[in-house]
Order: structure tokens, then C-alpha cells, then sequence
């Protein structure tokens, strides 16, 4: 059988991971030992026991595959290298994903990107008097909805670049979260960024605002995970160190080298959605090229979307369509069940 490694174990790696396990020799390889529901994270910090209904690992869903606990040091156009080990493919397929660069180190400041980092600040949470975000994009007012449904004694101060919250979003979801966030008292510190610490437990923003906080949440600052790629496919990346794709998610240059997800140079949202969309089509051009059939294009779009604020508050959005209140709360539910559902089958 031919062999198919791929590099990164979230919803597209894990997708592509599972669809070819019976077709061809797969290696997932992967930082942590399990897939995690990266859209429900954000809860684990409040609600600690959640943690177990998000995590699965590799090897109780993958049956075939092979699983590798490592990360990966370099590429090449025929080969993965992890230390010493040299694994050769057929196929690669690159879905390592991004993470959070913190432009202030300190000892209180969380990036919010894994819920083992959340899950470990559930204490330092529950004794801060004080919380700052960074960051108003998706993840920030997420995190802001969920830390307000649990505690109603933090001072929370949210400070993004921008003039508007969740700026790529319908003007009624903008509304919507900025008025609940409001009248819940989050002080909104809005077209300034976080550059530094002034001094202990105070923080400054570029236009001079000073900011008293216990903990601080990074929900900004995203870059890819392309470290493995410096050395032999550079050119193969964008400025920003994306992954340049064609229509059918195959690297530039590269016939058997794909991508999807975060890490791809797409523009578009970058959410478990379309990762797990991008991944359909690198399992279809697979095995369209085994098969000798016609490769199938990726078509972005813009997909329906729930963001929650909270587990009894929300915004689903679809195009034009905008729905607020508790139902699209439930909707979030409903997704992370059938998600899980998916891989304890």
C-alpha cells in the first residue's frame, strides 16, 4: 500500500487521517495524543469537566493508522524528519495548523489555543479579581461570554485593534456582542493595542491607556506552523508563511503534497469548518489521483456560523441571516455532540 503521512492532528489532519486509514498506509503524526474540539476549548476554563467531553485520542478512533507522537524537524519533497527517524511518502498532506505569538512574556498571560493551557489557569481565573483580553476577534468575545456566564465579580477589560468587535461579521452580530458585553460590564478598549507591562499587574497600550489586571488572555497575534518548511520548500510559502495552494490543495509545485486548514495561504475564516471542508477535498484528490480520475476544486465560501456568548446566550449567522438569543447556544451543543459523535463510532 502506498503511504499517506500526515502532519497535524486537528479537524483536517484527523479527517484526512480517518478517510484514508483503509485505503493506504497512513502515519498521523502529531504534537498531543488526541483530537481536540478546538470550538468548545474556551468552556474548560470556567467548566473544567468539560475538558473530558472535547478530547478524544488518536488512538482510540484510528484503527489502522499509524500514530506518531513527535514534531516534525523538516521536510522534503520525498520525506518527513523527526530527529533521527525518516519516514517516506507517496503522499503528504500538511495540517499543522497556527497558534498565538505573545508579544508580551509574563507568567500571568494565557494563549487560548489549547485546552490544557485553559485548564491549567482555572484556579488563577477563580482568584483574579482582574481579567484582560486581547483580542476581539471570535475567540476573545467567546472567551469574554464564557468567563461573564460564570463569575459576576471580575472586572473584565477587552482591548482589540479595531474599531468594531468580530469585524468580519454581519453588523448584527457586531451589535449584538458589543451590547452584551456592555451591559454586562466589560470595559471595551476598542482601536488600541496591548504593546507591554508598565509594572506589576499593570499593562499599556500604544496610545498610553493603562490596564490593571490579574490574568490576561492572548485571543490575538495568530501565525502559522511552518517551522518544518524553512529549510527545504521556502518557496512554497507565502509572506506571511502560509502555505501557497492551488485550486485543488495541492502545494505549489508539489503533485503529492497537499494542505488544508489554518496553515493554508486560503482567505477565508479561518474555523474548524473549513478546515474539515478542505480536508473532503485533499481525501477526494487522493484518490482521484490514484485512480486516474479528474482532481475536484475547493470552492470558499462563506459558511453558516455560531458563535457563542456563554452556554445560555449566542449568534448564529448565515449570509444575511442573523439569529441571537439561546437557540443558537443549543446549536453550538448540538455541533460539538455530532463532532465527538463522529470519532466514538
Amino acid at each position: 500500500m502506498k503511504r499517506v503521512i500526515v502532519i497535524g492532528g486537528g479537524f483536517a489532519g484527523s479527517y484526512v487521517a480517518r478517510s484514508l486509514e483503509d485505503k493506504f498506509n497512513v502515519i498521523l503524526i502529531d504534537s498531543k495524543e488526541y483530537f481536540e474540539f478546538t470550538p468548545s476549548i474556551l468552556r474548560t476554563l470556567v467548566e473544567p469537566e468539560h475538558l473530558s467531553k472535547i478530547q478524544i485520542c488518536h488512538r482510540k478512533y484510528l484503527k489502522r493508522a499509524r500514530l506518531i507522537i513527535e514534531d516534525v524537524k523538516e521536510i522534503t519533497s520525498s520525506e518527513i524528519i523527526l530527529g533521527k527517524l525518516r519516514l517516506k511518502f507517496d503522499y503528504l498532506v500538511i495540517c499543522s495548523g497556527s497558534g498565538y505569538s505573545s508579544p508580551i512574556k509574563d507568567r500571568d498571560v494565557v494563549i487560548a489555543t489549547r485546552g490544557k493551557n485553559l485548564l491549567d489557569k482555572h484556579r488563577q481565573l477563580c482568584e483574579a479579581k482582574r481579567v484582560l483580553i486581547v483580542g476581539g476577534g471570535l475567540v476573545g468575545v467567546e472567551l469574554a461570554g464564557e468567563i461573564l456566564d460564570y463569575y459576576r465579580d471580575k472586572e473584565i477589560t477587552l482591548v482589540h485593534l479595531n474599531k468594531k468587535l468580530i469585524q468580519r461579521n454581519s453588523l448584527k452580530s457586531i451589535q449584538y456582542s458589543e451590547k452584551f458585553l456592555k451591559s454586562r460590564g466589560v470595559n471595551l478598549i476598542l482601536e488600541e493595542k496591548l504593546i507591554g507591562k508598565k509594572s506589576k499587574n499593570t499593562y499599556i497600550t500604544d496610545k498610553g491607556t493603562l490596564i490593571k489586571s490579574d490574568i490576561i488572555f492572548l485571543c490575538t497575534g495568530i501565525s502559522p506552523q511552518f517551522g518544518f518548511m524553512k529549510k527545504n520548500l521556502r518557496d512554497s510559502l507565502t509572506d506571511k508563511n502560509h502555505i501557497r495552494v492551488n485550486d485543488f490543495l495541492q502545494v505549489y509545485d508539489f503533485r503529492n503534497i497537499f494542505s488544508a486548514g489554518d496553515i493554508t495561504s486560503i482567505v477565508e475564516e479561518k474555523t474548524a469548518q473549513n478546515a474539515e471542508e478542505q480536508a473532503k477535498i485533499v481525501v477526494a484528490n487522493i484518490i482521484n489521483l490514484e485512480e486516474g480520475r479528474k482532481l475536484k476544486r475547493y470552492e470558499s465560501s462563506k459558511r453558516a456560523m455560531v458563535i457563542s456568548l456563554g452556554k445560555h446566550d449566542g449568534i448564529f449567522e448565515k449570509g444575511n441571516f442573523v439569529l441571537r438569543g439561546k437557540i443558537p447556544s443549543i446549536l453550538k451543543d448540538l455541533i460539538e455532540w455530532k463532532e465527538m459523535r463522529k470519532f466514538r463510532t
